[in-house]
């Protein structure tokens, strides 16, 4: 049997998976770190904290699964889109990563937006809008903010490319990454030069971008020291999180809806070829097929908000099963959590609201509700986020047939029942739903290693897992709940705006 790695820096941990060439998990290691959050709306992490955890994740997989490293044919990257990597001439990392979803950088935003000549004109460019995550307008804030950091910066990465350079000493990105750092031409798959020359940002700060799956190194002898890895082992492309999940869900064609529930929310949808992106209300993207595309919107806080609720109001003893309690005991809440709605805003939002001051909410709070209220309110406000991006895919783009889940979130029965209902679809999960950005990348690995002939027959392996059919005696309240909890955004956005002003003196 052939195996592939599969390995994903994500915001909360990174997985390590195995899987075999039958698409079969061989096992998966996870390894957490911390996040840090030194001003309110920043988000910073320490990269060195995630090469510890690629490594020692890698090592503990090997040793649990007993795998021969002989026997893994390749290896495959996913990891947080967006964050701002910076090095100096010796490849040593500046200062801390600021990640996807840090608000810092709305002024700089605008300044990118009227330099590129308005939003048609950055279209025109990316077409994408310029998000406060995306990497460009990190750049600017480094560049304003730490004149001697952007002075010593010889090169940038985005985290899991950060990961790559490590591995195997080459710098390198690919295309569905690269999309989302708000400087990529994404009709041609190509860095936008002429954006790069309106930024006054040098193309040689950039790294090299290739298709997902072609190979972009090798793990070095120091690597295969630390890991247990076979010296000379390919490295491909791979993909940022939010696309490659959706290949690992078998997303790479038109028609077939994948909501992700992990730190983020995500809802998606392969396309068969470029479409514009009116308004840039959603974000269109290099999908991890070459010719192929990706629609999807991203909502900052989803698996986030419940693990927020965990560790700061859930006054639950933090056990590995903890989730599964919490899940318990919002069963026992009939849906609509009697009243009490959710708003997922934690650290602003991004669809299909682009606002980084916008904060969470529960509204209807009343003495009948308690903690068992609180916690399924969180799993529908979830939900009911990811409807709003799917009401602007299906507006735009193909009509959709199907929807899949994946994600941390998609291993919960009832988050899965919620969105059924709340969709009133059925809601399937694939083989590797749970398993996140890594199996989608060590798919994408075994292609790019020969194990497949293409990404499209890689995902052929994908088999159904479970398929969750809608509660028709739920739709009404749904409905109704979703559309109070849409109304409320337009109603708090000024509260949002006042809050802020006080929060940032």
């Amino acid at each position: 049997m052939e195996y592939l790695l599969g390995v994903d820096i994500g915001t909360s941990g990174c997985k390590s998976i195995l899987i075999d060439s039958t698409g079969k998990v061989a096992g998966s290691t996870l390894k957490e770190y911390s996040l840090y959050t030194p001003r309110t709306g920043w988000s910073e992490q320490t990269p060195a904290d995630w090469w510890t955890a690629v490594t020692g994740g890698i090592a503990e997989l090997l040793n649990k699964t007993g795998v021969s490293a002989g026997r893994i044919r390749g290896m495959g990257l996913s990891g947080q889109m967006h964050g701002l990597v910076p090095l100096d001439k010796y490849d040593e990392v500046i200062r801390p990563a600021i990640l996807w979803n840090d608000q810092r950088t709305t002024e700089q935003c605008g300044i990118i937006l009227k330099k590129a000549g308005g939003l048609s004109g950055l279209l025109k460019l990316t077409n994408n809008q310029m998000l406060p995550g995306y990497t460009a307008g990190k750049l600017l804030w480094l560049r304003a903010n730490e004149p001697e950091n952007y002075e010593k910066m010889t090169h940038f990465l985005n985290p899991k490319d950060y990961i790559r350079m490590r591995l195997t000493g080459e710098r390198a990105t690919e295309v569905s990454d690269a999309s989302g750092t708000g400087l990529f031409d994404v009709e041609h798959r190509t860095w936008s030069v002429k954006l790069l020359s309106l930024l006054d940002i040098s193309l040689s700060l950039l790294p090299s971008c290739h298709e997902s799956a072609e190979i972009t190194g090798r793990i070095t002898r120091e690597t295969a020291e630390l890991t247990g890895l076979p010296e000379g082992l390919p490295v491909a492309g791979g993909g940022g999180d939010a696309v490659i999940q959706t290949t690992g869900m078998g997303l790479i064609r038109s028609g077939v809806l994948g909501t992700i529930i992990g730190t983020s929310g995500i809802a998606a949808m392969g396309l068969n070829g470029y479409y514009p992106n009116p308004e840039g209300l959603l974000q269109v993207f290099c999908n991890n097929t070459p010719s192929t595309w990706h629609v999807m919107g991203v909502t900052l806080n989803a698996g986030g908000a419940y693990r927020w609720f965990r560790d700061a109001l859930g006054g639950i003893e933090k056990r590995e099963d903890v989730y599964a309690l919490m899940d318990r005991a919002a069963k026992g809440v009939p849906p609509g959590s009697q009243g009490l709605i959710f708003l997922p805003y934690l650290t602003g939002e991004r669809c299909p609201y682009t606002d980084p001051a916008a904060r969470g909410a529960f509204i209807g709070l009343g003495l009948h509700h308690g903690k068992p209220e609180f916690t399924r309110s969180i799993l529908e406000g979830v939900v009911f986020g990811l409807k709003d991006v799917y009401a602007l895919i299906h507006s735009m783009y193909d009509s959709v047939t199907e929807i899949r889940t994946s994600g941390g979130g998609s291993l919960s029965p009832l988050w899965r029942q919620i969105q059924a209902d709340v969709f009133q679809s059925p809601v399937i999960t694939v083989s590797g739903s749970g398993e996140g950005g890594a199996y989608g990348a060590a798919l994408v690995a075994g292609a790019g290693a020969g194990v497949w002939s293409s990404v499209d027959d890689a995902i052929g392996v994908l088999k159904k897992e479970t398929e969750t059919i809608p509660n028709p005696g739920n739709k009404n309240i749904y409905e109704d709940m979703y559309n109070i909890y849409h109304s409320l955004y337009g109603v708090l956005k000024p509260v949002y705006r006042d809050l802020s002003m006080l929060e940032n003196g």
